[in-house]
């Protein structure tokens, strides 16, 4: 019988194909890789039982809340009884040391993937971020390269130890600290009025700040405190980032020439060196590059489009629609709907007439070229 590694169709089998990102890796295994997949998943009635999936699936994902993960897998390796032998398993956890350690007590080949990101609107994982932790690997390399490049994430390799000491500071600690701002904010005694009306006071960084807030507060919240509690590294990093902030407040409270000079040395100039003159390049850089973004972004004098057809030459066709109209464009950006559709937003310069924005959208109605979203 050829080993089921060698399949170049092998049947996918996701065990909380219920949840968020089962039904994103669904519709990629689907779509995007033509596979046929099964799922489980104990809030699903209709789904396949776990029997199904290790009877038949040549490929098992778990993708299940971080703290249920472990004690899942081992129950899956339990049942397998070695039926696994020549299979691949995988997870996508935010936590990989006991995930997959988990996965290791089994005969299957092991890997561990974390998509940096939560399930996007778009079809593949492209422009963000994969960690990829290859722990037992020997009959399925070539397929998790195919999978990876379908996937088209910047995929980054690690140990499940680097792993998880470095989500401590990019998830657990950057999720604190704007857990903690939205504390502050939302303190009565702080402001006076909403947050919506400490907005127009707004800076950049601050913006920011609060759409990274309104984002975390917006999904499931069972992920962010898994993050913090699933992680034996987030402990020390959070009582890290505690004793710097009192450090701050005490220097603050303090007011005096020695206070400032010691808040100079330890929080700016020995940071600054830390960091180094490339990182700081990089991000001021960025920094500057989102800063033009939400400005263009509030600018009222814009229009989004999105393109029915995803084909080349529909964007050119497009800006000769607004050529012809004699309007001028100040800025473009794609992004995409909630709803996942691509648009284009367009900015105009201030002296464009109103009359000129409702003959182009007349005319992209009657072209079929775009649709007007808002504007």
């Amino acid at each position: 019988m050829e080993p089921v590694a060698l399949k170049t169709s092998p049947l996918i089998g996701i065990v909380g194909s219920a949840g968020a990102y089962g039904r994103w890796l669904r519709a990629f295994f689907e779509t995007t890789m033509g596979l046929a997949v099964i799922g489980h998943d104990p809030t699903d009635a209709t789904s396949h039982s776990t029997e199904d999936l290790l009877e038949h699936a040549d490929v098992l994902l778990f993708s299940a809340p971080i703290r249920h993960t472990p004690a899942l897998i081992e129950r899956y390796v339990a049942q397998s009884a070695g039926r696994e032998a020549g299979n691949l398993w995988l997870d996508i956890t935010s936590v990989k040391v006991a995930p997959v350690a988990a996965m290791l007590h089994s005969k299957a080949d092991v890997v561990g993937l974390h998509p940096m990101t939560a399930p996007p609107k778009s079809p593949t994982l492209r422009g963000r971020v994969m960690v990829v932790c290859e722990a037992r690997l020997t009959h399925w390399k070539p397929w998790l390269d195919t999978l990876l490049a379908a996937l088209d994430a910047e995929c980054v390799p690690a140990t499940t130890e680097q792993h998880d000491r470095a989500m401590a500071l990019v998830q657990a600690l950057v999720h604190a600290g704007h857990l903690s701002q939205a504390g502050v904010l939302n303190a009565p005694e702080m402001w006076a009025g909403s947050l919506a009306s400490l907005l127009p006071f707004r800076s950049a960084s601050f913006e920011m700040d609060v759409a990274i807030a309104a984002r975390m507060l917006s999904l499931n919240p069972a992920i962010y405190e898994d993050i913090q509690f699933g992680n034996p590294h987030v402990p020390g990093v959070l009582q890290a980032v505690a004793t710097r902030m009192q450090r701050i407040a005490d220097l603050v409270r303090d007011g005096s020439d020695a206070a400032r000079t010691a808040f100079r040395d330890e929080f700016l100039h020995a940071n600054q060196e830390g960091f180094g003159e490339s990182v700081l390049a990089a991000g001021n850089n960025t920094f500057e590059r989102l800063g033009y973004l939400l400005a263009d972004l509030h600018d009222p004098h814009s229009m989004s489009i999105h393109l029915p057809e995803d084909r080349p030459g529909s964007l050119c066709e497009l800006l000769h629609i607004f050529e012809r109209h004699d309007v001028s464009i100040a800025s473009l950006h794609s992004s995409r709907t909630p709803a996942g559709e691509v648009h284009f937003r367009l900015g105009f310069n201030r002296g464009t007439r109103p009359e000129q924005l409702v003959a182009v959208e007349v005319a992209l109605h009657a072209s079929g070229v775009g649709r007007v979203l808002m504007g």
